[in-house]
């Protein structure tokens, strides 16, 4: 039998307004962003017993391959968790989706085969913190698989970046920050990365400051192999 939670309790993070326009904006990205592709690219190697921190409204449950016996979906915000309940009772595959945060997993120690950051890193309070986490709930030889907002290659949009997180862009977007240096902070974590490349979501048009996005998978060391 699969479970799922569907009590909502006081929640730690509590960003209405942002939890509804990101449902909105984020299933049109699927399609016309060219979001869902990503999505599956990212998830395509995964298999095994998998924990997604941030889960957000369950976009990326559909795309998860046959590999994968079960998904664990942490998400703290209360209004995205009960969209990524529904979602999860629309796929055929076990997702238990629990309340937490990326900096307290309310799970074992090195109870799952791959781990999923979508989107989330740029949101955590403390990223160091939250990285050692998955890294503790990862079995060792475990894979990360990430798609996370990076700082931006050009000088003036770099700058750009780092002005609004400093001001109103936190405030805005749920906690987003759009500069963080993600794949240094992986590999601080003592991750090895093992392949990534960039991103720029959506593809074509007037970049923006969250265009810039690194997609790759990093590894806990430690597997036999």
């Amino acid at each position: 039998m699969r479970l799922r939670s569907t009590r909502i309790p006081q929640d730690a993070v509590h960003h209405p307004v942002f939890a509804r326009f990101y449902a909105r904006v984020s299933v049109i990205a699927e399609t016309r962003a060219g979001l869902g592709a990503v999505r599956a690219e990212l998830l395509a190697g995964l298999s095994g017993r998998v924990i997604e921190v941030g889960a957000g409204n369950g976009l990326n449950f559909a795309h998860y391959p046959p590999g994968v016996a079960e998904v664990v979906a942490i998400e703290p915000e209360c209004g995205l968790r009960r969209l990524a309940v529904r979602s999860a009772l629309r796929v055929g595959l076990p997702v238990d989706v629990v309340p937490g945060t990326a900096e307290a997993l309310p799970v074992k120690s090195e109870a799952f085969d791959g781990a999923v950051a979508s989107l989330v890193l740029c949101t955590v309070r403390d990223v160091e913190r939250s990285l050692a986490e998955i890294r503790r709930v990862l079995r060792p030889g475990g894979a990360l698989c990430f798609f996370e907002h990076v700082r931006a290659e050009g000088r003036a949009m770099a700058l750009t970046q780092r002005a609004l997180d400093r001001t109103v862009w936190p405030l805005l977007t749920g906690g987003c920050h759009t500069a963080r240096d993600t794949l240094a902070a992986i590999e601080g974590a003592g991750f090895v990365v093992e392949s990534y490349r960039r991103v720029r979501m959506p593809e074509r048009g007037v970049q923006l400051p969250t265009s810039s996005c690194v997609l790759g998978t990093a590894r806990r060391p430690g597997g036999a192999g």
